[in-house]
């Protein structure tokens, strides 16, 4: 008997090794390369299709936590992270590419895994299935999802451009990490004058957006962390300097002084020709992008090898059908996983595949489900999306809010994500030996 994945996202990937690693054949179902999403571009597996960063990767953040997390449980794709890290200062970005390529060729060389290239436009109810079809899930199979389990939700993501980096003028840009944090060149800042300020915000609040089928253009239901830079820009003058392109913590070696904004470049692959525009996800035209952006002085003449686009994007309303371990309550035998699932980012999707995939197991060997203890991040996780109190469910990453509290009152931040990480990874520690995963 085979255990079905649909899906070879980051969720789908990771449920399918988790799966094969324990000697239970898997049959992988992925559309691509027959027939691609708008967003998705490449035909590998695992597609980054926005940011190349999977956010902090230091132990006093959440984020690094649930990496570190992930590293104990013998995550597939952290370690394929870890091989395709490039400089991001206490940031894991990769390049995409490498990435993609090697979780990629660890599912096609995986004896117990079988991919077919088709698309899958209804739930097979027979036999164990894990849909991982992604926040991009084909129409027909999301219509199938929302009509039985009465709970599919829409909402649109934005992802940023990418520039080469021959084409940014050196002349009015400096390479340097914010606060110090990393090898001082992990980041390229494209600084700007008040006056240049003026003239690209308001250049960049009435510019052209592109049509959004099915949303309202002006307004779409978006991540608060994905909303367009044009649309955070209209809140106020101030918005991007306090956000995007705030000059904080940051000194421009010509001046040596801080910069009035300051946009951020991140390199985008390994050889460092490529940048991304950090924070600048946006829904402008094409030309619009190249002309507002442009007005940047360090991107005057930047080349654009990607230009920013905005997408549909779906997940369902987890906590009316989610139990703990990502099984269905409705059937037993049907596990959701991904940002399909409500949890936002990379790796908590990452993680939700490969929660999903052993639970899949021990179901699958009448073995009580996994259950991580809920001081870890990945345990709060499954306990958030599972929570049936939350009415108003909307997606969440990893953060410190879902964890209980520490006991006693530590006041400095840094400390307090520490003691946070040690206590996590000793209580997931003992659970792992516990359950032998």
């Amino acid at each position: 008997m085979s255990i079905n994945v649909i899906g070879a996202g980051l969720a789908g990937c990771e449920a399918a090794f988790q799966i094969a690693k324990r000697n239970i054949h898997v049959n992988l179902y992925e559309m691509k390369p027959e027939k691609k999403t708008p967003a998705h571009k490449s035909d590998k597996y695992a597609e980054l299709v926005c940011s190349n960063s999977f956010k902090a990767d230091h132990l006093g953040s959440a984020a690094g936590l649930l990496k570190a997390e992930l590293r104990i449980l013998d995550s597939l794709l952290i370690r394929c992270a870890d091989k395709a890290k490039i400089p991001a200062g206490s940031a894991l970005a990769v390049d995409r590419d490498i990435f993609s390529g090697l979780v990629t060729e660890e599912i096609l060389n995986n004896s117990n895994i079988t991919v077919f290239s088709k698309e899958i436009e209804k739930i097979p109810m027979e036999g164990m299935t894990i849909i991982a079809a992604g926040p991009l899930v084909s129409e027909p199979l999301s219509a199938d999802i929302a009509g039985r389990f009465n709970g599919a939700l829409s909402f649109y993501d934005a992802s940023a451009p990418i520039v080469a980096l021959g084409s940014i003028d050196m002349n009015s840009a400096y390479f340097a990490s914010r606060y110090g944090k990393g090898d001082g060149d992990d980041y390229l800042n494209c600084p700007l004058s008040k006056e240049e300020y003026d003239i690209f915000y308001n250049a960049l609040i009435s510019a052209e957006r592109a049509p959004v089928h099915g949303a309202d253009i002006q307004n779409p239901n978006v991540y608060e962390g994905c909303i367009p830079v044009e649309i955070l820009a209209r809140r106020g003058y101030d918005t991007l300097r306090f956000g995007a392109m705030k000059p904080v913590g940051l000194t421009n070696p010509s001046t040596e002084a801080r910069d009035y904004a300051v946009l951020q470049l991140r390199k985008e692959n390994s050889a460092g020709s490529l940048y991304n525009l950090v924070g600048f996800q946006t829904n402008l035209k094409w030309g619009a992008q190249k002309e507002v952006f442009g007005l940047i002085p360090a991107l005057k003449k930047a080349e654009f090898v990607r230009y920013g686009v905005m997408h549909r994007n779906t997940f369902i309303d987890s906590p009316r059908i989610l139990n703990a371990d990502f099984s269905t309550k409705k059937y037993g035998n049907i596990f959701f996983a991904g940002q399909i699932t409500g949890v936002e980012g990379y790796m908590e999707s990452v993680f939700s595949g490969l929660f999903a995939g052993i639970n899949t197991v021990f179901r699958y060997n009448n073995i009580k489900p996994a259950v991580y203890p809920e001081e870890t991040v990945s345990g709060s996780l499954c306990r958030y999306i599972s929570d049936e109190t939350i009415i108003d469910f909307q997606p969440i990453g990893a953060n410190f809010g879902i964890l209980p509290p520490l006991d006693g009152k530590i006041k400095d931040k840094k400390q307090r994500g520490q003691a946070y990480s040690e206590r996590s990874l000793s209580k997931l520690k003992e659970y792992v030996l516990e359950i032998m995963l």
